[in-house]
């Protein structure tokens, strides 16, 4: 489509380029919200195998808004415990996780991507002003003020207001756009073997395996299937390593023939990389695209789901004329400090794993084993909050979530407060917030005080008064020592306050809005 002068003819308003978690992420949030999505795919269909093995509580609290959480329970495997141990079998490590956790859901899921891809697909599917075009590669992009200009490969030209390109490690738009990466020096050959359970087979469910003769990973990928990963000595070494034969030899001790079919085997170079950019115009990074971090901590596509979020609320606010599009540079600045975090916790990790001198091992061991032996509990990561951006007082943090009733049933809170902003005020300071309930509901706010009972000061309109099931909001409240907590749409927070300054919360938070 040609390009009249300085100004394009806008086809769309946003431009996804890739369709793998990330996009489809990005597409279904852009099309709840009502807005114009095309999602150009180069593959003729989806990819159908799997990459991603895990995700997260937060990751699940997305998928619970997309409305699918609940229907993909069954094809997966809550796990509670991941355990590091060495040639000998002996435990190093042991990192826990809970079955709620602070999202609401349980703290890890095993799956298949290809259920999760499916599921994401048909909700892309189910809006009306989301189209998904497959075999179709873009081959230049080209920018102006007011637009961008996709190209695909037969030459046909899409205009989009804005582009965000999940288009992977490998990026095409990425490259297109010039834009480096930083290397943070870790990058190993792996090969990665996937089976398909024929019965039910006792195999370790997370499992690193920090053998110097073969560091190996063992981890399910749900109910149904399972995947070993072994350290390659080189890359070329895949191309002898992946005989069938050869790979049933090396899961011998977990596996037979009998047991599971081997359904792929595959060669991934880890890999440690942020890009040096991730706005350009109008154009958005997200994903690989944007970062890859080693596997250890299962958090590469848990990642690039909170990318999509973060992108699509403020492109949300953008496209509606309440947000100057300077808000999108805030997407790097409060993302990348998690981004960087992970990675540095995947390294660090990684090459405790992977250490290949027997000497340097044994160290390694008897480190571990007497921390180990000193400590209480199972280990914790921790990840950090949000780096500066559209934050008030006391925001960044990752907001917490439990069940309430409202009277009707009990759910968890995103299912009362839906999925824009909302505030969260005890009981007793809700009549300070009275003279902004009419420009809260206009901009979009939804308040909800949790307490003790539901229905308590029914005279107040446009608050969902509600129970407090399990005291997760007394515990908080109290844990912040505040009153009042907005969170944003991706679940962060956005800022808190206590006592008189529970007004000026409600004033900060319309002026940002």
């Amino acid at each position: 489509m040609a390009i009249d002068g300085t100004s394009q003819q806008v086809d769309v308003d946003v431009a996804v380029v890739g369709y793998g978690p990330v996009g489809m992420a990005t597409a279904a949030l852009l099309g709840q919200a009502g807005h114009r999505v095309l999602v150009l795919e180069r593959h003729a269909g989806l990819y159908n195998l799997p990459r991603a093995a895990i995700f997260d509580d937060e990751t699940m609290r997305t998928l619970a808004r997309l409305g699918i959480a609940e229907k993909l329970l069954p094809k997966l495997r809550v796990q509670h415990s991941y355990e590091w141990r060495n040639g000998s079998g002996d435990l190093l490590i042991e990192q826990g996780y809970a079955e709620t956790g602070r999202s609401g859901w349980a703290e890890w899921y095993s799956m298949y991507q290809p259920d999760l891809e499916q599921a994401l697909d048909r909700v892309c599917r189910s809006f009306p002003t989301v189209h998904i075009r497959h075999n179709s590669p873009v081959t230049a992009v080209f920018q102006e003020a007011d637009g961008v200009t996709l190209t695909l490969d037969d030459g046909e030209e899409i205009n989009a207001r804005y582009v965000v390109a999940c288009d992977g490690g490998n990026s095409f738009v990425r490259a297109a756009l010039g834009v480096g990466q930083q290397d943070f020096g870790f990058s190993e050959p792996w090969m990665v073997c996937d089976f398909r359970f024929r019965r039910p087979t006792a195999v370790p469910p997370a499992l690193q395996l920090g053998d110097p003769a073969c560091p190996t990973s063992i981890i399910s990928l749900g109910p149904d299937h399972h995947r070993f990963s072994f350290m390659l000595d080189s890359e070329e070494a895949f191309a002898v390593e992946r005989d069938p034969d050869k790979v049933w030899t090396r899961v011998a001790r977990h596996l037979s023939r009998e047991d599971a079919d081997l359904i792929r085997v595959a060669t991934y170079t880890f890999r440690s990389l942020v890009a040096d950019s991730w706005r350009i115009g109008r154009v958005l990074l997200a994903g690989d695209a944007a970062h890859q971090m080693p596997p250890f901590l299962g958090q590469g596509m848990c990642s690039g789901v909170r990318d999509a979020q973060n992108i699509a609320f403020k492109l949300d606010l953008v496209l509606r004329g309440r947000a100057n599009d300077e808000l999108l540079d805030t997407y790097r600045t409060e993302r990348e400090p998690h981004v960087r975090a992970v990675i540095d916790k995947g390294i660090e990790l990684g090459r405790t794993q992977t250490i290949r001198d027997p000497v340097r091992a044994a160290a390694r061991d008897a480190e571990l084993i007497a921390r180990r032996a000193s400590a209480e509990a199972p280990d914790k990561i921790r990840f950090p909050g949000l780096g500066p951006g559209l934050l008030s007082e006391g925001g960044g943090a990752l907001s917490v979530q439990g069940v309430v009733d409202d009277g009707r049933r009990k759910v968890l809170l995103d299912q009362v407060v839906g999925a824009g902003f909302h505030l969260l005020v005890r009981p007793v300071s809700v009549p300070a917030l009275r003279p902004h309930l009419d420009a809260l509901r206009e901009a979009g706010v939804t308040v909800a005080a949790p307490g003790e009972e539901s229905g308590a000061f029914p005279f107040v309109h446009d608050v969902n008064f509600v129970q407090d099931v399990n005291g997760t909001y007394a515990a908080w409240f109290a844990e912040l020592g505040v009153d009042a907590i907005a969170v944003r749409p991706d679940f962060y927070v956005y800022g808190t306050a206590t006592g008189s300054r529970v007004a000026a919360l409600a004033e900060d938070l319309l002026a940002a809005l």
